[in-house]
């Protein structure tokens, strides 16, 4: 074996030096006899640098402060050889030049200095990589001193003659330079960048790479890497805690689940205030619905959690409205702009990983099983309660929901890339497959995603094509996000604690006389529609299938060296069967009725169709003085969405089980049939003018005609969104003290929109499934619509300080006004309900990010603090609105907009959308004081005004960042905090009034509850009943949202490949996510929401708990 691998090994090494000595002849023939074409004879050293680079495909490799990039050279020609024009640039400098393989690298021309007394030189060899362990290509690598040099190939890697007591200088572009002493025979080195000498490239609206300095907005990079080290089957929960003024709520619908995402606040009344993705500049359409709330217990999945993360390239985070400002419709709320990778050229690259995670419940209630089943209190049902008397060795069951129901979830994520190409044409492909089985039995979640993509450059690289193709395969079962129909954590956490925990594993039995398995439940908890848990987990399947796939294709020509034209296409279609499937004998609320079953199935499709044109203008003017950017560019939105299907009990003299549409009881039969069509077509462009690389202004303005406007009615057809920025690069004009390597100024004003809901203009009769007819009434029409626009100011400030430290402020304000939503007023009998356009709701806030970087030698250290705080204020909600039917005067300063039991949003005028009221409270005396009977008893009082139990916004977040790298030896971990907010827990009302709660237990050890500082003492079965029953009194459910909490942690391995035979990288991790809640008082996870509604979040209603997960992941690259 050992024989083999060593003569398999050999044979790679040698057919690899072949090829690089082959690549070496080839590029040394081919350089020479290149010609370099100009605009103009005379530019900066900057200018012809770039040109050069474009036209030989070859980088040029400098020290810094090697060149003056700003000062102007005069060539002779317009058209010279790159020999003729290196030695026409470098003329008087003081600097030579030499070409090894595709790099030309420029170097002081000094003479030799006196090589002391050894004058025995070695070859010296090493690797030269990033702070993260990449490879530096071209890497400039001299002996200190002399004009001996040379650069690192394609994998970092060079070799050199020096004597022992020589110096070596290492110097790339953008990082900092670092001398090594030749002490040894290997030395591997590791850069860090130079904040000041980087030039950073940023991907910003419809997918336009532009300079960061010469952007007016605030917009954070995330780099795949960071999102694929530590997995999560939606990717977008990994952006948590990375950037600043994010607020992301995962989903407890468990993995795959829908997240809520909004940026800089909640803007909108009645429609969502989620942000916008958008995958290599087209939009995506985020399909999925919100989630269940209240009574049902559907958990849903998105559009975005079907993207596998090892597709992506980098994500920027446009959290500002003049950031995405070219999209317009939508684009108020931010966007998550994705660039997906592309085939690499030179060398194939496959990376083979799999990664392991195991979750536990995270963050729960506190249990009691001592005191078992029975109520005091109750004469019927007592036997659902666990009121009873204190449990003693013989009777002790010790049943807890987290240890006895519960399940050690498992994740597993196998993944292959494949990444080649040449210099004119470049692959890359990839597929993976994510199965995951949740902490609640018989809950699953799989995807299976296959890409690929190609990009080829044609007629002398002035043409450019880029295909590619994605087909997703995704199916979810029993995604359970919170209620309580058909959800098992209710029964499982109210089970009697005098039970025996097996009848309740023990689900079903055989029915002699029906000849079916029957539930196995003795009626138990029916307040709350119980069912066995277990039986909910395996004989109320509820299960969706998806195929996707997108397909894109896109074209650009250079039609001249500063004039671009593009086109693209993008089509995004996703079928989804969804069905429902209730056994006989399962609580006839969920069946209508029904002891056969129930059976829904419902098919959904979704298409996308996206295309546009942009046309790109990139010049300079002035002695290259003046630059200017300019983008203008038209595209076309379309959207189609169908659903159809049926559901129904199963007819009782048909067989019980068989779920087929033909076994539906026609009388009880429920047709879904519902679907749109939306279409946009758009004009916009872009304009950057920059002067002297320190002065820039930006310029956006787009056109949306969207079909929502369509009809006869509609007095507007089309909307209108501009933007204007600007920005400063102080430094590039002052000579600031040394401590400050870079200064930049930033503001920038938007005014975007986003559309009504449709059929507003054109108000449909929706079908009356219980009826069975259309209904009579639909919505009052409304003509003259206008956008739901944001006017969105922003000033920031950008900066680098001792070479080490960055700084991005951010201070911003924005007003969302022409609200469209229903202000529940009175309407002719003809009409369900009005809409209008009014209302003005303002958020303001700062954004922070500070990082800190660093290299000792082999050890490195990268530590990034984020953060954000934002206040919201309904500034106006319906002021003077002249009625259409009536012609009266309307004033509401107040607006119920629903929530859960007796705990409601309620929205008014100097309040926020986050404001959450009780409607009730405890009977109280005219002291104030807990009134208490003579018999001892307590009660709820219905009759009372709005008590505000505070907002469920948080007044800030915030996130410390922490990577150390030393050789191969990698560790990190993220800190994160919520301050400020409140949490409503309806779960921890329920567990008090059923008895099954740690706080009952300690009260009952105790014998009492104390009230009115020590006044009263009530029996502790009265005291919770009542606070407890009915989702319980708010007030006494509601908790500080502040947490701290250990986000994640990684520590990881990397085996050079010469440890494997030359085969590979070979990096092993241990991962985890939420590892440590640090502070928290509310009994359930204040980040989690069961949905992504704008009315819901803080809202614990026996939400499935967060996890905390532990894994593995192997990485192998080669």
């Amino acid at each position: 074996m050992k024989q083999y691998l060593t003569t398999f090994y050999n044979t790679i090494m040698c057919k690899r030096g072949i090829t690089i000595v082959v690549l070496a002849l080839l590029v040394s023939v081919t350089v020479p006899a290149q010609t370099i074409k100009l605009t103009s004879t005379k530019a900066t050293m900057h200018t012809l640098i770039q040109a050069i680079e474009k036209q030989t495909n070859m980088s040029v490799d400098y020290s810094q402060n090697t060149i003056d990039l700003n000062k102007t050279v005069n060539v002779s020609s317009n058209s010279l050889s790159l020999q003729n024009l290196l030695a026409q640039m470098l003329r008087g400098t003081g600097l030579n030049y030499n070409i090894s393989n595709r790099h030309i690298i420029i170097t002081h021309n000094v003479n030799k200095v006196q090589q002391g007394n050894n004058t025995h030189k070695k070859e010296v060899k090493g690797r030269v990589v990033d702070a993260s362990g990449e490879p530096l290509i071209g890497v400039s690598v001299k002996v200190k001193g002399t004009n001996n040099a040379t650069v690192t190939d394609i994998d970092g890697n060079y070799s050199i003659n020096a004597n022992g007591n020589d110096v070596l200088e290492f110097s790339y572009v953008g990082f900092t330079p670092k001398e090594v002493k030749a002490n040894s025979n290997n030395i591997d080195v590791s850069m860090s960048e130079d904040s000041k000498e980087l030039t950073e490239v940023v991907v910003t609206a419809l997918g336009i790479k532009r300079e960061q300095k010469a952007l007016s907005y605030n917009v954070q990079q995330i780099k795949g890497d960071d999102l694929s080290t530590n997995k999560d089957a939606n990717f977008i929960n990994s952006l948590n805690g990375k950037v600043a003024g994010v607020n992301i709520n995962a989903s407890s619908s468990g993995a795959g689940g829908a997240s809520k995402v909004v940026m800089r606040g909640a803007r909108s009344i009645g429609q969502s205030s989620n942000v916008l993705y958008v995958i290599d500049g087209v939009p995506m359409y985020n399909t999925g619905g919100e989630g269940d709330s209240e009574f049902g217990s559907n958990g849903t999945s998105e559009g975005i959690a079907d993207i596998n993360p090892e597709d992506i390239e980098s994500m920027s985070v446009l959290t500002g409205a003049a950031a995405a400002a070219l999209y317009g419709e939508k684009a108020s709320n931010g966007a998550i702009v994705i660039t997906t990778k592309k085939g690499s050229i030179g060398r194939t690259v496959f990376t083979i990983s799999q990664s392991t995670e195991f979750s536990t419940a995270f963050r729960m209630p506190e249990f009691q099983n001592r005191y078992g089943t029975g109520s005091m209190l109750r004469n019927t049902g007592a036997d659902s309660y666990s009121w009873g008397k204190l449990l003693n060795e013989a009777n002790y069951r010790g049943y807890d929901p987290a240890k006895n129901y519960l399940k050690t979830g498992i994740m597993t994520t196998e993944s292959f890339t494949l990444s080649t190409g040449t210099e004119k044409n470049q692959t890359f492909f990839s597929a993976s497959a994510l199965n995951s089985g949740g902490i609640i039995p018989n809950n699953k979640y799989n995807r299976y995603n296959f890409t690929v993509r190609n990009t080829t450059s044609m007629l002398n690289d002035r043409m450019t094509l880029d295909i590619g193709a994605s087909y997703i395969i995704q199916n979810d079962r029993n995604m359970t996000n919170q209620g309580v129909y058909a959800n098992p954590l209710v029964t499982a956490y109210l089970y009697p604690r005098g039970n025996d925990y097996n009848d309740m594993a023990m689900f079903e039995r055989w029915n002699t006389q029906r000849r079916i398995y029957v539930q196995n439940w003795n009626d138990l908890i029916s307040e709350l529609v119980g069912q066995n848990p277990y039986w909910i987990n395996y004989r109320n399947q509820r299960t969706n299938k998806k195929y996707r796939y997108m397909m894109n294709a896109g074209l650009s020509y250079k039609v001249t060296d500063w004039l671009n034209v593009a086109a693209r296409i993008r089509i995004d279609n996703a079928n989804n069967t969804y069905e429902q499937k209730y056994y006989g004998t399962t609580n006839t609320t969920l069946t209508d009725g029904s002891l056969n079953g129930y059976y829904g199935i419902s098919k959904t499709n979704d298409k996308q169709t996206y295309g546009d044109v942009l046309a790109t203008v990139h010049k300079n003017f002035f002695d290259e003085r003046l630059s200017l950017n300019a983008n203008i560019g038209a595209s076309l939105s379309d959207l189609k969405s169908n659903s159809l299907g049926d559901s129904g009990p199963i007819r009782e003299d048909l067989i019980p089980n068989v779920f087929t549409t033909t076994q539906i009881d026609a009388a009880r039969l429920k047709p879904g049939q519902s679907g749109y069509h939306e279409q946009t077509k758009s004009l916009f462009g872009s304009l950057e003018l920059g002067w002297a690389s320190q002065y820039y202004l930006t310029l956006t303005a787009r056109n949306d005609w969207p079909s929502m406007l369509a009809g006869p009615h509609s007095d507007k057809s089309s909307f209108f969104y501009p933007s204007v920025g600007a920005s400063w690069i102080i430094s590039e004009t002052f000579k600031l003290p040394k401590a400050i390597n870079y200064l930049k100024v930033r503001g920038s004003f938007a005014s975007v929109g986003l559309s009504f809901p449709r059929n507003i203009a054109n108000p449909k009769y929706p079908w009356n499934s219980n009826l069975k007819q259309w209904s009579s009434q639909t919505l009052y029409p409304m003509y003259t619509l206008k956008p739901e626009r944001t006017d969105s100011w922003e000033v920031g400030l950008q900066t680098r300080l001792f070479k080490h430290f960055n700084l991005d402020v951010t201070l911003y304000s924005t007003k969302t006004y022409n609200q469209t939503f229903n202000p529940d007023i009175s309407v002719s009998s003809g009409y369900s309900a009005i809409y209008i356009q009014t209302g003005n709701v303002s958020n303001k806030g700062i954004e922070l990010a500070l990082g800190y970087n660093n290299t000792w030698g082999d050890f490195s250290w990268s530590s990034n603090y984020t953060f954000s705080a934002n206040k919201n204020k309904i500034n106006e909600l319906v002021r003077n609105y002249v009625h259409p039917e009536t012609g009266a005067i309307i004033n509401k300063d107040r607006l119920d907009v629903g929530g859960l039991g007796s705990a409601h949003f309620i929205l008014k005028e100097g309040g926020s959308l986050g404001d959450l009221y009780s409607l009730v409270d405890i009977m109280r005396d005219s002291q104030g004081k807990i009134y208490v009977d003579s018999q001892g008893k307590v009660y709820k009082n219905t009759n009372v005004k709005d008590i505000k139990l505070g907002s469920v916004f948080p007044k800030c977040n915030m996130a410390l960042r922490n990577d150390f790298a030393w050789k191969g030896l990698n560790f990190g971990f993220l800190l994160s905090a919520r301050f400020g907010g409140i949490a409503y827990s309806a779960t921890q009302a329920h567990l008090d009034n059923y008895g099954v709660s740690e706080a009952t237990a300690k009260a009952r050890d105790l014998g009492y509850v104390s009230i009115n500082g020590g006044d009263n003492y009530v029996n502790p079965e009265v005291w919770y009943s009542t606070i407890g029953a009915s989702d319980g009194i708010p007030q006494f459910y509601t908790y500080s949202a502040t947490n701290i909490r250990l986000q994640e942690a990684t520590i990881g391995y990397t085996f050079k490949k010469n440890l494997f035979f030359g085969i590979g990288d070979l990096t092993v991790s241990l991962i985890g996510r939420n590892l440590w809640m640090i502070y928290c008082k509310a009994p359930f996870d204040p980040e989690t929401t069961a949905t992504t509604g704008n009315y819901y979040q803080g809202i614990d209603r026996f939400m499935t708990p967060s996890t905390r997960n532990l894994g593995f992941n192997i990485k192998l690259k080669f």
